[in-house]
């Protein structure tokens, strides 16, 4: 069946799916655009997205305490429902993350989160080391923007790539709970405590 592109379009806009499924759910539905966005949440398509905009009033304390108990992490991770809250996904994915902040120790939980300050201090440094080098001004301006990106990858826990699967980033392992689970979650604080370090 050919599909409409119209069609695709209007889909996409009502569901935030991807092009290829929205195609496929046409198929699937005869062009029927209801019966596709039926398609879609049986199938669990629609996309994460268009949950991030709703509130996670609900959600999960979740401690973890490393193996020798000298590391522990408490987290705040904030989901739609206590029903969610309980599940076995929402669970795992709130120790995943825990754990994730036990071994990476980031000081935010995404780059809006850093102060401007620090970006700057940090920018500095980098532009130091890098005109040391003798490089041109142009090189110098690459080198920088990538170490602050990488600065941006190791301290920032959603950008961190996943202790236990280094090809997927950490908010792409929550948006793929949000499509599963079918809510918004946010990780709204954490506190990452190591034997004898001060505060």
């Amino acid at each position: 069946m050919n599909v409409d592109a119209k069609l695709v379009k209007d889909l996409r806009e009502r569901t935030g799916a991807g092009m290829m499924d929205c195609k496929k759910a046409l198929v699937e539905s005869k062009g029927d655009l209801d019966s596709a966005v039926e398609f879609l949440r049986k199938s669990g398509v629609t996309k994460a997205e268009k949950k991030s905009v709703r509130d996670a009033n609900e959600g999960l304390i979740i401690s973890y305490i490393h193996h020798g108990s000298k590391l522990g992490v408490l987290l705040d991770i904030g989901c739609e429902t206590d029903f969610v809250a309980r599940t076995e996904g929402f669970e795992e994915l709130a120790n995943n993350i825990a754990m994730q902040i036990a071994a990476t120790n980031p000081i935010a939980i995404s780059k809006d989160d850093l102060s401007s300050d620090l970006i700057d201090k940090e920018r500095d440094i980098y532009t130091e080391q890098a005109k040391s080098t003798g490089k041109p001004d142009n090189v110098v301006k690459k080198i920088v923007d990538g170490k602050i990106e990488k600065f941006i990858e190791e301290n920032c826990l959603i950008n961190q790539s996943f202790i236990k699967d280094p090809d997927v980033k950490i908010d792409q392992l929550i948006q793929e709970a949000i499509a599963k689970l079918g809510e918004n979650i946010t990780i709204n604080r954490f506190v990452r405590f190591a034997l004898g370090e001060k505060s």
